[in-house]
C-alpha cells in the first residue's frame, strides 16, 4: 500500500513538473509576428487589425495570421492555420510557403507598432505597445 501511495505521489509530482516545463517553454517562445485581421471579404473595408483575438469593427471574428514581410506600412500575412511559421513562397510572392494566398493589411491608423528597418523588412515584429524589434530598431507606429 505504501509503494502504491508513493508511486501515485511521484507520478503526480512528475506530471506537475512536466506541465510547468511545457508552460515555461511556451512562454519563452511567445510569437511577435501574429496579427488578427478582418477576413469578411472584398466588400468589407473595416480594416480591423489587432495583436489579440477579437471581433472586427463589422462584428465578425478576426482571423489569425502571421507576418511574413512588412513593406512600408503594409503587413503581408500568411493566411494558413494558426501556428504556421512558413515564409513567402520564393517562386510566387502572392503565396505563402504553405501554398495559401497572402493577405496585405494596412497598419496605418491601427495603433499597431511594427518593425520597418528598411524598404522591405523581414524582422516581422508587431506589437500593441512601443518597444524594439528583433533587429534592435525601435518599433514604429503609423497614425
Amino acid at each position: 500500500m505504501r509503494k502504491a501511495t508513493f508511486l501515485a505521489f511521484l507520478l503526480a509530482f512528475t506530471a506537475l513538473f512536466l506541465g510547468m516545463a511545457v508552460q515555461s517553454a511556451l512562454a519563452a517562445e511567445e510569437r511577435t509576428d501574429v496579427l488578427y485581421y478582418c477576413d469578411c471579404g472584398p466588400e468589407c473595408h473595416c480594416n480591423s487589425v489587432s495583436t489579440s483575438p477579437g471581433n472586427c469593427k463589422c462584428n465578425k471574428p478576426m482571423k489569425w495570421g502571421h507576418v511574413i514581410k512588412i513593406e512600408g506600412d503594409e503587413a503581408i500575412l500568411c493566411t494558413c492555420a494558426e501556428g504556421c511559421k512558413c515564409s513567402i513562397d520564393a517562386n510566387d510572392p502572392t503565396k505563402c510557403g504553405c501554398g495559401n494566398k497572402v493577405k496585405r493589411v494596412s497598419l496605418k491608423g491601427t495603433g499597431i507598432y511594427f518593425c520597418n528597418c528598411g524598404g522591405s523588412c523581414h524582422c516581422n515584429t508587431v506589437s500593441d505597445k512601443p518597444g524594439k524589434c528583433k533587429c534592435g530598431m525601435d518599433l514604429k507606429k503609423v497614425d
